[in-house]
């Protein structure tokens, strides 16, 4: 197996302080958003063999095995992430497998350039994924039922949002969430710039449910992405707990620290909360107008004592282990590649010893024996 050496992206919505006290560093004062682990070709994971797009390049089969690269083809399906968030993240929602593929030839064909700033589309992939939180995390997952977000905007008292919660009453209910979206994310910027300062100032005012939407427009004034916002379930997560964020799902971070898992994917269509692109038509093909529950996770733990995070597709599987003082040595030897990730304690992968924020790549088939006492993250594919 392989030790990591993992590239941290400091984003400006980074806390500047949490994966420095995962890892035990001293803080830059600059913000700390991702550590990538995987071979994602913007920021590879370097070991002393070269990169880790480099060592999966010269022998495809040996590193992933043959039923990986078979399914997936000769690049490893996810990428791995520490995620720290100091500040709310863009509000977004990923394309499934085919809009991915159709929106990528799309682009290609015009001749959009990949890193032009309205590019939707970087690659030809879906980007399923799944955050699971290492501390307290706050996020927003999914529409709440329409009724439901029509109380807490009716509740501002806000004039110019009255419009949005008569919609909100209408049927069938994914059309009335269409509307609305629709309607917040094409208003005129100086009205709705004057309504998201009034929503703002009556969040601050009443607390409560509406506390979260405060703290969101105090990092984005005047966004509409606040008002879409708040069409969307708050959650907040406890240790150990998880959410999957499937194609068409509105969502977004907004703080704590967590381990993230996704398809190998840059495909991401912004709502708001952002000074980026917004592109509103290729948004709402996108957008799922389903409320509900948005289903916390919690690992289901097996005989052996790995607890695994259920999701219903293949490119990733993550799991945990909870190593006690004097416990047994597990054997996580398998046909398919692996990342660890340590997250507490010090655990002992094979040859490496892993402190907390430590990692190592286990190519497929490689004996992979752990022990210590801690938290290991077992991150690979299901073929």
């Amino acid at each position: 197996m392989d030790r990591l050496d993992n590239t941290i992206r400091p984003y400006a919505w980074g806390s500047p302080t949490a994966i420095p006290h995962l890892l035990g560093t001293e803080p830059t004062g600059e913000p700390q958003a991702e550590m990538w682990m995987g071979a994602h070709p913007g920021a590879p994971s370097r070991t002393e063999r070269g990169t880790l797009v480099e060592v999966i390049d010269t022998d495809p089969r040996r590193e992933l095995g043959e039923r990986t690269v078979a399914k997936f083809g000769p690049r490893l399906p996810f990428l791995l992430k520490l995620l720290a968030a100091g500040a709310p993240l863009s509000l977004q929602v990923h394309p499934d497998l085919a809009q991915a593929k159709e929106g990528y030839e799309d682009e290609e064909r015009r001749r959009i350039p990949v890193d032009a700033p309205h590019r939707n589309y970087k690659d030809a992939n879906h980007k399923p994924e799944l955050i699971c939180a290492l501390t307290e995390f706050d996020g927003l997952c999914g529409f709440r039922h329409p009724l439901q977000a029509a109380a807490l905007l009716d509740g501002l008292g806000v004039d110019s949002l009255k419009p949005y919660v008569d919609l909100l009453h209408a049927h069938p209910e994914e059309a009335a969430l269409r509307e609305v979206l629709t309607a917040i994310l094409t208003a005129d910027p100086e009205d709705m710039t004057h309504t998201v300062t009034a929503a703002a100032a009556a969040c601050d005012r009443l607390g409560g449910d509406h506390a979260p939407y405060a703290g969101i427009a105090r990092h984005y004034p005047g966004d509409p992405g606040v008002i879409a916002a708040m069409l969307l379930n708050h959650v907040r997560l406890q240790p150990g707990e998880a959410l999957f964020l499937g194609a068409g799902i509105p969502h977004a971070y907004l703080s704590g620290l967590g381990v993230e898992i996704m398809a190998n994917s840059d495909n991401v269509l912004r709502c708001g909360l952002t000074p980026k692109h917004v592109d509103v038509p290729e948004l709402l093909r996108i957008v799922r107008f389903e409320p509900g529950d948005p289903g916390v996770l919690r690992p289901e733990a097996s005989p052996d004592g790995e607890e695994v995070y259920e999701t219903p597709i293949d490119e990733f599987r993550l799991s945990r282990y909870v190593l006690p003082e004097g416990g047994t040595a597990h054997d996580l030897t398998s046909a398919t590649p692996q990342i660890l990730l340590c997250t507490a304690g010090t655990v002992q992968a094979g040859e490496h010893e892993l402190a907390p924020g430590q990692s190592v790549f286990v190519p497929a088939g490689d004996k992979a024996e752990v022990s210590g006492t801690g938290t290991l993250f077992r991150a690979t594919v299901i073929v």
